[in-house]
């Protein structure tokens, strides 16, 4: 369960700098939850070859994080901002309300 997720996010965050035809397998794989087989009939590729993609697929994710970091940084930020809020009081101005409500609304 935990590698799906971990798919998951690298595709949300890194998902548009894949090709067409990339984005298309490793969807059919990860989200439809498609065979091989049933893929590589979709597709008109053999079962080897889309095993192959998704390979150079999922370790090109997780090379984008390795040298980007931005699922981290979000990770990161997030946490930043969990904190933020149970460390403000409840009768602190409005306004630092509601620029944590924007950067909540922002990450999403």
């Amino acid at each position: 369960m935990e590698k799906i997720v971990e798919q998951g996010r690298l595709y949300d965050f890194y998902g548009e700098l894949l090709t067409d035809h990339q984005k298309r397998v490793y969807e059919a794989a990860v989200y439809e939850d498609l065979s091989l087989s049933e893929i590589a009939e979709r597709e008109g590729i053999s079962r080897q070859g889309v095993h192959d993609l998704l390979r150079r697929v999922t370790n090109t994710l997780k090379s984008y994080e390795d040298r980007l970091h931005m699922i981290a940084r979000f990770d990161r930020i997030s946490a930043s901002l969990g904190e933020l809020k149970q460390t403000v009081p409840a009768d602190a101005d409005r306004r630092i309300f509601g620029i944590i409500e924007r950067i909540e609304e922002d990450l999403q």
